[in-house]
C-alpha cells in the first residue's frame, strides 16, 4: 500500500486540484479523495484501474504523468522529479503484476499442491543452468584456442547451438519464475480474470512472426518485490482489500472533468486476439528474396519489379493503425518500463518507413534553393535570417507522412547519393560539366549534391555532407539518436552538431538538433519536436536561440516554434519569429518593426531528389540494400517485410562474426573522426581546388562579348 499526496488537473476549477491517493497493489486500483480525513472517512473521490492501464510521462516536464485506461487519460502532477519516479514505479510494478496474472484462465484452477516441490526444481534447474554456463564457457575459450581453421570452423559451430541452448534454458526458467509467481500473489491467494470471456496475453512463442523480440525483452523481468511463500491456498482468505469497480470513474465527471481531448482516447487493446567489392558494407546480402506473387507493384518492360518506381512512390501504405496490431503492441509494451533506453529493442516491422534513415537525412534538403540563397545575401544578419529559414522549413520536408514511422536503421557502411536540380540550371545533357569528385562526381557545378554514410553502429551514427560547387557552399554534420520509452510516447534524442560553411566569405555556422517524439503509441502516432536549438556563427558573432515547444496536455498548439537571433553581446533580439515548423512561421525585424513571412509550407513544393537508379547502385547503397523490405511493405506484407528485414541484419551480424575472427577492424569510407569531437567529410569542397564557374556562366561571358 501506498499513499500521499499529488495534484490531479480538472476542469471543474480550471487547473490543478490537491487530492490525497491511495495505491493498493493487491486490487490493481488507484483511488483518490480530496483530503486524507476523507479517506479515512472512506469518502472516495475517484479511482482508476491499473489493469491494462499505460503510464505516460513528458520527457519536456519532469513532474508530471498520465494514466491511460478504460478509453480515458488522467493527468497527475508530483512535486518533484523523485516524487513522479516513485509513483511510475509503483504503478509500473502494479500494472505489470496484475497483467501476470491475467495469463491464467479462470477454466483452468490454480495448482493447489506441491508448490514447495516446484520451487525446489526450479532451484535445482537454476544450479544446473549454473553448470551448462560453466562448461560453455570452456568450450569457448578451448574453439578460440584452436589452430587448424577447418577444426576451428566445426567447434563454432557446436558452440553457436550450445549458446542458443543456453539462451532457451534461461528464457525457461525466467517464464518457469514468473508462473511459480503468479500462482503465488502478495496476499497469498490466486487471482484469476475477473470476465470470464478474456482473452488469453499471447507468450513469446505465440507471437506472429511480424514482431521481433530484441534481447532486452527476451530476458523478462522479475518482479521488483519479493513474494512470500505461498502457504495453504486451500484456506479461504480475502482477495483485495477493495472492491474493483468495472470501469475507472471521477466524481467531476458530470462537471466535464479533463481528459486529453485533442488526442483520440486509446483503446483498450485486447490481447490474444555498401562499398566496391574490395570493400563490401558490412551485412550487404545479395540474393534476391522471394516477392509476394499476388502484389500489384510497378514493374518495368521486362517484368521486374521496378525498385525506383517504389522508392518515388510517396503513397503510404496503410497497414493498420496501433489498435489493429494489438497483440504485438501490447506484448511489447510489457516488456519495457518507463526511461527504458530501446536503442536495442527491435520494434515492429509494421511502423517502418519505405526508407532509411541516411535518406531521410538528405530530405532536409528538399528546398535546395533555400539552402544555396544563404550565400547570396550581402549583410550578416540577412544571411542569420536566412540560414533560420532554411533550417526551419527543413523539418516538414522529411517527413512523408502525418502518421509517425520509422526509417530503417542504417548498416555499418552503408552509403546514400542524390542530387538536386537548381532553377537556372542547364537541362541540356550534352551541355553538362561534371565536377569529377565530391559526393556525387557525375553531378554538374550547378547541382546541389549530398552524401550520407552510417560510421558507426555503436552508437549508431550517421554522418552526411553536401555541397554546391558554384556558390562555393558546403554542409556537413553527423548524429546520433538515443531513444527512450516514456507510456505512451517515445521520445528520440538527437546528439550530434551540423555545419554551414560559406567558403569564400569565411563564415561557420553551427548548428544543433531538436528532440523528436513520437505521440500516441497506442492509437494513430504522431511526430512532435521539442527541445532547445542554438545556431551560431562565431565569425560574425550573430546567434539565434530556438525553442521548439511541445503541445501542453491541458490546451495549446502542436508543432509550436519560437527564434530570437542576436547580434554579438546585445540583449535586445534583432529578429523574432514563431509559429508552427509544419505549416507557417512569421518573422518581424525588432528596429523596424517590419514584419514578413518567414516561410509558408503550402508555398514551398519539395524539390524530388535525384538518385541513381537501384539496379545500377553499389551493394552497400541505400535502395539497394533495403529493396526487398521496402517491395513487402509497399505490398503491405508485413510477413515479407520481416523476414527481409532479417537477412539483411543477419548478414550484418555475420560480418561482424568474421571481422572478429579475422582480427579486421573496420574502415569508414568517406567519413573520418574529428581529433575532438564527431566526424568530418573527407574531401571537402573547401580543401578541393575547383573551377567556380559553370557552363552556364561561360556561355553569358560569350554573350556579352559579342
Amino acid at each position: 500500500m501506498m499513499e500521499g499526496s499529488l495534484s490531479k488537473w480538472t476542469n471543474v476549477m480550471k487547473g490543478w486540484q490537491y487530492r490525497w491517493f491511495v495505491l493498493d497493489e493487491n486490487a490493481g486500483l488507484l483511488s483518490y479523495y480530496t483530503s486524507k480525513e476523507k479517506m479515512t472517512r472512506g469518502v472516495r473521490r475517484g479511482c482508476v484501474r491499473l489493469r491494462a492501464a499505460v503510464i505516460g510521462i513528458d520527457d519536456e516536464d519532469d513532474s508530471t504523468f498520465t494514466i491511460t485506461v478504460d478509453h480515458k487519460t488522467f493527468h497527475f502532477q508530483a512535486r518533484d522529479g523523485a516524487e513522479r519516479e516513485r509513483w511510475v514505479r509503483a504503478l509500473e510494478d502494479t500494472i505489470l503484476r496484475h497483467g501476470r496474472r491475467e495469463r491464467w484462465s479462470r477454466c483452468v484452477p490454480a495448482p493447489r499442491h506441491r508448490h514447495g516441490d516446484l520451487e525446489r526444481r526450479i532451484a535445482e534447474a537454476d544450479a544446473y543452468l549454473q553448470i551448462m554456463i560453466e562448461l560453455v564457457s570452456k568450450m569457448n575459450t578451448r574453439v578460440s584456442e584452436l589452430s587448424d581453421p577447418q577444426e576451428k570452423g566445426k567447434g563454432q559451430i557446436i558452440l553457436d547451438h550450445s549458446n542458443a541452448m543456453l539462451d532457451n534454458i534461461k528464457h525457461s526458467i525466467v517464464l518457469l519464475q514468473i508462473a511459480k509467481n503468479t500462482v503465488n500473489p502478495v496476499n497469498g491467494i490466486y487471482q484469476g480474470p475477473t470476465n470470464p470471456s478474456q482473452t488469453h496475453i499471447k507468450q513469446s512463442g505465440e507471437m506472429s512472426p511480424r514482431v521481433e523480440i530484441g534481447s532486452e525483452c527476451r530476458e523478462l523481468a522479475t518482479p521488483t518485490h519479493d513474494m512470500p511463500a505461498l502457504e495453504d491456498i486451500d484456506t479461504a482468505r480475502p482477495a483485495m482489500s477493495l472492491l474493483v469497480p468495472d470501469t475507472s470513474y471521477s466524481s467531476s465527471e458530470g462537471e466535464d472533468d479533463f481528459y486529453d481531448a485533442d488526442d483520440e482516447p486509446a483503446t483498450s487493446i485486447q490481447p490474444g486476439s555498401s562499398v566496391s567489392k574490395n570493400h563490401p558494407a558490412e551485412g550487404t546480402p545479395e540474393q534476391d528474396s522471394a516477392q509476394p506473387a499476388t502484389v500489384d507493384l510497378p514493374r518495368t518492360r521486362d517484368g521486374e519489379i521496378d525498385y525506383d518506381a517504389l522508392y518515388e512512390d510517396e503513397s503510404d501504405s496503410d497497414l493498420g493503425s496501433m489498435e489493429n496490431h494489438g497483440s504485438v503492441v501490447t506484448h511489447l509494451l510489457s516488456q519495457v518500463k518507463i526511461g527504458m533506453d530501446l536503442t536495442k529493442v527491435v520494434l515492429p516491422t509494421f511502423i517502418l518507413e519505405r526508407r532509411s534513415l541516411l535518406e531521410m537525412y538528405a530530405d532536409s534538403f528538399a528546398h535546395p534553393d533555400q539552402f544555396i540563397k544563404i550565400v547570396e545575401l550581402p549583410t550578416p544578419r540577412e544571411r542569420m535570417v536566412q540560414v533560420i529559414r532554411w533550417y526551419l522549413s527543413s523539418y516538414h520536408a522529411g517527413r512523408k507522412s502525418q502518421v509517425a514511422k520509422k526509417p530503417y536503421n542504417p548498416i555499418l557502411g552503408e552509403v546514400f547519393r542524390c542530387h538536386w536540380d537548381l532553377d537556372g540550371a542547364l537541362d541540356n545533357p550534352n551541355d553538362k560539366q561534371e565536377v569529377g569528385d565530391g559526393p556525387v562526381p557525375w553531378c554538374s557545378p550547378d547541382q546541389l549534391s549530398f552524401v550520407a554514410e552510417q560510421v558507426s553502429h555503436h552508437p549508431p551514427i550517421s554522418a552526411f555532407y553536401a555541397e554546391h560547387v558554384n556558390k562555393r557552399i558546403q554542409f556537413e554534420a553527423w548524429v546520433w539518436t538515443k531513444s527512450k520509452f516514456l507510456g505512451l510516447s517515445i521520445g528520440v534524442h538527437n546528439i550530434g552538431k551540423g555545419t554551414v560553411t560559406l567558403i569564400d566569405l569565411g563564415e561557420e555556422y553551427t548548428l544543433t538538433f531538436p528532440n523528436g517524439y513520437g505521440r500516441s503509441i497506442l492509437t494513430v502516432p504522431w511526430i512532435e519536436l521539442g527541445g532547445s536549438v542554438v545556431i551560431e556563427c562565431v565569425q560574425t558573432g550573430h546567434k539565434a536561440n530556438i525553442e521548439f515547444l511541445t503541445k501542453p496536455f491541458y490546451g495549446g498548439k502542436k508543432h509550436r516554434v519560437t527564434c530570437e537571433i542576436f547580434a554579438g553581446a546585445e540583449k535586445k533580439p534583432y529578429y523574432t519569429a514563431q509559429g508552427e515548423w509544419n505549416t507557417r512561421m512569421d518573422g518581424r525585424w525588432t528596429d523596424s518593426g517590419r514584419s514578413e513571412i518567414l516561410f509558408e509550407v503550402s508555398n514551398m513544393k519539395p524539390r524530388r531528389k535525384r538518385v541513381a537508379p537501384v539496379s545500377r547502385q553499389l551493394p552497400h547503397e541505400s535502395r539497394r540494400v533495403w529493396r526487398h523490405v521496402t517491395c513487402a511493405l509497399r505490398a503491405a506484407d508485413c510477413d515479407a517485410a520481416t523476414l527481409a528485414k532479417r537477412h539483411v541484419e543477419q548478414a550484418q551480424r555475420d560480418a561482424v562474426k568474421h571481422r572478429e575472427a579475422s582480427g579486421e577492424k573496420w574502415q569508414t569510407q568517406l567519413f573520418s573522426p574529428r581529433i575532438e569531437e564527431g566526424w568530418e567529410y573527407k574531401s571537402p569542397l573547401k580543401n578541393r581546388n575547383v573551377p567556380c564557374k559553370s557552363p552556364q556562366h561561360k556561355h553569358s561571358e560569350n554573350d556579352n562579348t559579342r
